[in-house]
């Protein structure tokens, strides 16, 4: 199988770390896919154009053809914490799934759980929830080709009013208290993360296309006011090593997003 790699991609200058950790990546699954492998992508920041060494993942798709058998899902996970332990810069920062082809042209609840890393290095089947639908349109109008078939014709047309759903189903799912992890909101890392969610999910639900974070933080600055653009700029603004303590302005955030997005749906 003859495979279009982009070696511009890999060689590009300003990320050559991230560029590294993806030339160790590439070829393990190639080896362990075989025939199954259809292409590596990237989405999130880094097909956005506003990647920040600071504080992004490597957001990574790998198409395959049909789904992965046991020794194989096995054999991807003993590879993702060889790279974890590496020490490679980078490797700890890998986020992404291995979806097969059929399941990535449109969202379906109903569709088994596909093999997922999370950027704690865990690695495990995990079901695709609503903002699925979101990663698809970034990757069908943004994504990069790192190896494989161009991205467009694989994917449906993703419309305004599908993003504005998966705003909705995402919000529900994961936004919605009672929380089902509360713990995570104690850290001064999520609660960041979290705030600049619900900047994205604002501004899709407004326009019905998504924007980056640091685009969607500056409209939602800009839109919001206070008391709300203080406490979005602090997130925007944070880097890792940095505290957050801002737990119960990000609470408040969350279910202001929450009633917004209520009234939005019933507007």
């Amino acid at each position: 199988m003859v495979l279009n790699v982009k070696s511009d991609f890999l060689s590009y200058p300003p990320y050559p770390e991230v560029n590294a950790v993806l030339k160790e990546l590439l070829p393990d699954a190639q080896e362990i896919l075989g025939n199954q492998f259809i292409g590596l992508y990237l989405h999130g920041s880094l097909a956005y154009g506003d990647f920040n060494p600071q504080t992004s993942d490597i957001d990574f798709l790998v198409i395959t053809d049909g789904r992965l058998s046991v020794d194989t899902t096995s054999a991807l996970k003993d590879v993702h914490a060889r790279l974890f332990a590496s020490g490679l810069a980078w490797s700890q920062k890998l986020e992404g799934a291995y979806i097969p082809k059929n399941d990535l042209r449109r969202h379906d609840p109903a569709h088994a759980p596909v093999a997922w890393l999370g950027v704690d290095g865990h690695f495990a089947l995990e079901l695709l929830g609503s903002d699925w639908i979101i990663q698809r349109w970034i990757l069908r109008e943004k994504g990069i080709v790192v190896a494989g078939p161009p991205l467009r014709s694989m994917i449906d047309l993703v419309s305004a009013d599908d993003l504005r759903e998966a705003v909705r189903g995402s919000l529900r799912e994961r936004w919605s208290p009672p929380f089902p992890s509360p713990e995570r909101f104690r850290s001064g890392e999520y609660q960041p993360y979290a705030i600049l969610t619900m900047c994205r999910s604002l501004y899709v639900l407004e326009h019905g296309m998504v924007a980056s974070k640091p685009a969607a933080a500056r409209w939602a600055m800009e839109t919001l006011g206070e008391p709300w653009a203080g406490l979005i700029e602090e997130a925007a603004e944070w880097r890792e090593g940095m505290g957050f303590d801002r737990l119960e302005k990000t609470l408040e955030f969350i279910c202001y997003t929450l009633e917004r997005c209520r009234a939005i749906g019933n507007g």
